[in-house]
């Protein structure tokens, strides 16, 4: 029986469950927090939606970590939000140790399981559970290119006017203000972004997605955003569930792909049953290179304020 779990009850979790069991992704699916009964109420409101939409899948709620054995799957969500105001690394601190007690209930009880992380600042927190957990790098990744691609592209349908499925786009590189939308391969059914957008407007939409999650926060001044981030994480799942062999981009560890090692950063890769299967590699201009770097000096940084 295919099983994913989800650690964390919060905004981003519930939504993932939410889109988990609406596009049928397992059989069963496990809601973990440690707040009592706050992971058990938003399973049961999940699961009573059932009826009316027409999914089958059978959903708990509960404290016990235990419960994340045989999951095939494991989203990691807990953490705290970030506030206006409050950069990534200020969260690093907050939400380190989080990742850390969570990556070893999953070490303990789902030893073979494909972790996502989705908890921010999230190369550095992926990297966290890479480092606790020892699992292969195929088996732990993070979730941020699916989330800030679909932040480009929704942006670029928008000042297109055209729909959002029929716009192609890629963000590499961190999660985060050094993040890379690429412009060039950018496109509306294989039309080039850069034959149908003055120069000006994609400059303002690249900045606008390197800002998405800033904005959301502005705007909703206790929290961030989570519908999206979920549903990421669940497209990812759904890939490895699925052997699907999509072509997502995600936080992976770099061991020489496009000239870097050492390091998770976004990158295009291909996701089925056991997590990644490869990186797609492909030539970068002289300018992308150097964004690439900037990303990676970032993460790099971040890493080794975890100390792991």
């Amino acid at each position: 029986m295919a099983k994913l779990s989800i650690i964390g009850a919060g905004a981003v979790g519930t939504a993932a469950a939410h889109w988990a069991a609406v596009k049928g992704v397992a059989e069963e699916i496990v809601l973990i927090d440690i707040v009592p009964d706050l992971a058990k109420g938003k399973a049961l409101d999940i699961a009573q939606s059932a009826p009316v939409y027409g999914f089958s899948a059978r959903i708990l709620g509960t404290e016990d970590f235990s419960a994340l054995k045989d999951s095939e799957v494991v989203i990691l969500t807990a953490g705290r939000p970030r506030k206006p105001g409050m950069s990534r690394e200020d969260l690093l601190r907050v939400n380190l140790e989080i990742v850390r007690s969570c990556a070893e209930e999953v070490k303990r009880h789902a030893p073979d399981c494909v972790l996502i992380v989705v908890t921010n600042p999230i190369d550095a927190m992926v990297y966290a559970a890479f480092r606790i957990t020892g699992f292969p790098r195929e088996r732990v990744l993070g979730m941020a290119g699916v989330l800030d691609s679909a932040r480009y592209r929704y942006f670029l349908a928008e000042a297109l006017g055209v729909a959002p499925e029929d716009v192609q786009a890629l963000v590499m590189g961190i999660h985060g203000d050094h993040m890379l939308p690429l412009v060039r391969l950018a496109n509306v059914a294989g039309i080039p972004v850069t034959e149908l957008l003055p120069r000006e407007k994609i400059a303002e939409i690249v900045e606008r997605t390197r800002k998405g999650g800033g904005e959301i926060v502005s705007y909703l001044k206790t929290g961030s955003a989570f519908t999206t981030p979920g549903l990421s994480a669940v497209e990812m799942a759904e890939a490895i569930f699925r052997d699907a062999n999509r072509v997502l981009t995600c936080s992976v560890w770099l061991q020489g792909e496009f000239g870097f090692s050492e390091v998770f950063i976004g990158v295009p890769v291909v996701l089925g049953r056991g997590g990644l299967k490869r990186v797609l590699e492909f030539s970068l201009t002289p300018e992308e290179r150097e964004a690439l770097s900037a990303s990676v000096a970032e993460v790099k940084k971040q890493m080794h304020l975890t100390g792991l």
